[in-house]
């Protein structure tokens, strides 16, 4: 039987959130003026000084990139195109985060909210992300209100 400390929970749901935010990241970011930036940096961010890793990181991004593109007008490709790909760099995230020791992932998590948009390392809002009612915000504090419907 495993026992989950509540600040374990909190550590995992926190490294959840900040993975589903980064995976939203990419998906907004492609095909917009913010995508170069983002691109290079979440690379090196993979890389961790290495060149093949960062390499293999920019090529994986590339290809997200041109998969959103060629989902084409199609607005229901293009919906079914970004959840996929943003599951799949939240799912990245997620696992680079995890295999990290304590003291570097402390690091890694800074790093990874300061290049998200919105981010910075003292602990801002990371990013957002909205699946149907369900909406995940990152970071340390902030306020957030949503009105949703007709009487918004």
């Amino acid at each position: 039987m495993s026992l989950v400390h509540k600040g374990d929970r909190v550590l995992a749901e926190s490294l959840a959130a900040l993975a589903a935010a980064g995976g939203a990241a990419v998906v907004q970011a492609a095909g917009t003026d913010a995508w170069e930036g983002l691109r290079s940096r979440l690379a090196r961010w993979f890389g961790r000084g290495d060149v093949q890793r960062e390499r293999a990181a920019l090529e994986r991004l590339d290809r997200t990139a041109e998969a959103l593109a060629a989902a084409g007008p199609d607005e229901e490709a293009i919906r079914r195109t970004s959840a996929r790909h943003e599951a799949l760099w939240q799912a990245r995230l997620a696992s680079r985060l995890d295999s990290l020791g304590e003291d570097e992932r402390e690091a890694s998590v800074r790093d990874l909210q300061a290049l998200l948009p919105g981010g910075n390392a003292r602990g801002a809002v990371g990013g957002n992300t909205f699946h149907g009612p369900t909406a995940i915000q990152t970071g340390d504090f902030g306020r957030q209100e949503n009105h949703f419907g007709r009487d918004a």
